[in-house]
């Protein structure tokens, strides 16, 4: 019988708290999204048409990848109060897994998507397998791409938009990749 290995179900730096989604919180996530749709929409093509269903239906989703092992997400607070997204996804390849995020408009600038990212980043290297993380997001971007740099990312290239291009994209992704540090 084969077991797979995940990352903890909550995962802290500093002040920032990653909770593993779960599927009776569609409430709690169709808030948060709609609470930011305006500062969502230019970077997330699925922004533009959330719905109650949708915020269900992306939950029920979670607890599928979960069970997989294709992605791990979780919701993020700060000092407890839910502030947005994040996810680990097994969607690069064998010993790799993309880290992806967003923050509530009124979260942003005050580091809690590195924050997510440095927490997910380390339960990633905490997984047998794993020799790589990435971060990839749209060209257009800019702000995306200044948490991949502070955590130590080198930008390895860009490739063409993996989803439907969102109004504020260009539809070229930057990718940043970390290798797992030696041992020693």
């Amino acid at each position: 019988m084969e077991v797979l290995v995940r990352p903890a179900e909550e995962l802290r730096h500093g002040d920032v708290t990653l909770r593993r989604w779960r599927a009776a919180d569609a409430d709690l996530a169709y808030g948060l999204v709609t609470a930011s749709l305006e500062h969502l929409r230019p970077w997330m093509s699925w922004a533009a048409e959330y719905s109650p269903e949708a915020a269900a239906e992306y939950l029920r989703g979670c607890e599928q990848e979960w069970a997989s092992g294709a992605a791990f997400s979780y919701l993020i607070s700060e000092r407890g109060v839910p502030c947005g997204s994040a996810g680990l996804m097994a969607r690069i390849g064998p010993g790799g897994l993309e880290i992806g995020y967003w923050v509530a408009r009124d979260r942003v600038g005050r580091g809690i998507a590195t924050a997510a990212a440095a927490a997910l980043t380390e339960a990633a290297f905490g997984l047998p397998g794993i020799e790589r993380t990435e971060i990839v997001h749209d060209l257009n971007n800019v702000a995306s791409g200044h948490i991949p740099r502070k955590l130590g990312y080198a930008r390895v290239g860009t490739a063409v938009g993996r989803f439907p291009k969102a109004p504020g994209e260009c539809g070229t992704s930057a990718i940043w990749r970390l290798v797992r540090p030696a041992a020693g």
